[in-house]
Formats: C-alpha cells, structure tokens, sequence
C-alpha cells in the first residue's frame, strides 16, 4: 500500500511539473526566409488566439570542408504584432550530428542573441531546434542539446529549450530538453505516394500511438497545412491533408495523450496555406 501511495504521488508530482513546464495555447510555425506579414495572415493570428510564433531563424548544413555553418537565415522586415511571442527556431541536418558538432550550441546560440538585439526582439524566453535525428545521430544531438541547454550564455538569456518530434523517434530515448513538439506532418514515405498520402495519413500514425502514453517527455503537437508540391519522375504530384484526415488523426493521438490538446501549433503561416481551410476547420484543429 505505501509503495502504491508513493507512484501515485509520484505520478501526480511528474503530471502538476508537465503542467507548469509546458506552454499552453494556439501557435503556429513561420518557415519564410523574409519576416512581413500580409493582412490575412495578422487576421489569421488574431481570429485564432494565436500568441506563439516558432519563427525558423536559420539553417544549419553541413559543409564538407568548415563543417556546421548557417545557411538560409531570415530578415525581418518589419516588427511582430503586439502580444505575440515569437520562438527562435533553427533547423539542424542530421548529418550535421554524425560526429560531435564542438562548439555549435554556443554559436547557435551567439548567433540568436545578436539577431534579436539586432531587430529589436524582446522578450524571448525559448529556443527550439528541429532535426530530424536518427539512431546513428541520436548521441551526438542529445550531447549538443544539453550542451546548449547547460551553457551559461543560454541560461542568461532563456529559460526554455525545446525540440520538434518525429513519429519514428518516439521509440528512442527522449531527449534532454523541456518539452517536444510532435510533428504530425510528412508522416509518409515520398515515394509511395500513389498509396497513400505523404503528409499526413492515420495509417501512417497509427503504428506509434502506443508510444505516447509513456513516452517520458512534456509534448505539444504540431498539425499539417500546407500543400506538398513535387515533380516525381516526371509526374506532377500535388497533395494536401483534408481536414477529415487531420481531425482524426488529432482524435487518435489525443485519445492516447490528452496532453496533447494543451499546446496545438499548425505548419506554416502563409496566406495561400491560411486559405486552404475554413475558419470552422482551424477552430476544430485549435480546440483544447
């Protein structure tokens, strides 16, 4: 009776900190290389309580001769809209973590700093980094993250430190950091596009919802907008997710983690993605 008193407090305790630790809200990521917002985006953030903006700051490739190094990074051209936050997002290539990156989270982290304080943005609070890590990349990224996370010139200046989630990499360790967001968008394989579609199918899910329940990690969720346009062999292929295979995908994840209602982000901000919805839909997909 003691030892079952105790996992439950226990249980409790680790549920009130995921509480605390994750953010609460409707975001939605920022994947432009130039920061201007037109008038149905501003709507779009204002009609849908959107107050987080995971901006993509920069890349990071690999260079074969100097190694990591930015690539890609944006300009803003203008101020953020009042009572939004935005979240410094940089996206790393997995080759990047196939040996030990020395250095890069303190660069990574310089680079942030200067490019806020040079476009007057206050307020930052978080970083994420979004890699598509593997089992091969997964020491190293994880040695990077809390190297990042540890150092002092982050912990002067931001008291969050996230990182994106794909579905194969529930079955992994969870990595060292304050929460995930788990990416429920390219779910399928680009070349099996005749069976199914690439962005999102709950078929593709389906195999990794019995990870979520234990997976030992705070976890938002990030939710598909966008249209996947590509010449394949010769062939034009064009792909959206309808809104049916989002709401029932959302449905299936949420049933085995309702966490994942707390935190709900869309992919990408752009007016053409905005308008490939009705304003019911993103209310659907933004409902705790």
């Amino acid at each position: 009776m003691g030892i079952c008193l105790l996992m439950g407090l226990l249980t409790t305790g680790c549920s009130q900190q995921r509480r605390e630790v994750l953010p609460e809200g409707n975001a939605v990521y920022y994947w432009r290389t130039d920061w201007r917002l037109d008038s149905t985006e501003r709507a779009f953030l204002k009609q849908h309580h959107i107050n987080k903006v995971y901006c993509r700051y920069f890349d990071v490739v690999m260079n074969d001769s100097l190694g990591p190094m930015p690539n890609a990074t944006i300009r803003f051209s203008e101020n953020l809209p009042e009572g939004i936050e935005l979240i410094p997002t940089v996206f790393i290539t997995e080759d990047c973590m196939h040996q030990k990156p020395d250095g890069l989270a303190e660069k990574i982290v310089k680079r942030i700093i200067q490019m806020n304080e040079t476009n007057d943005i206050m307020g930052v609070k978080e970083i994420q980094i979004d890699c598509d890590f593997t089992a091969k990349s997964r020491r190293y990224y994880y040695d990077f993250l809390s190297e990042l996370a540890n150092s002092s010139l982050f912990t002067s200046h931001f008291s969050l430190l996230s990182t994106t989630i794909r579905l194969h990499q529930l079955s992994m360790k969870v990595p060292p950091v304050d929460y995930g967001v788990l990416m429920l968008y390219n779910t399928g394989h680009p070349m099996k596009f005749m069976e199914r579609n690439p962005i999102l199918d709950i078929r593709d899910v389906a195999p990794y919802l019995r990870y979520l329940e234990d997976y030992e990690l705070p976890m938002a969720a990030a939710y598909p907008i966008f249209l996947w346009h590509r010449i394949i062999q010769g062939v034009d292929i064009e792909h959206v997710a309808t809104a049916e295979e989002i709401m029932r995908v959302k449905t299936a994840v949420e049933k085995e983690r309702p966490e994942l209602k707390r935190l709900i982000l869309t992919y990408d901000l752009a007016k053409d993605n905005i308008n490939r919805y009705k304003p019911k839909t993103y209310e659907e997909i933004y409902s705790h």
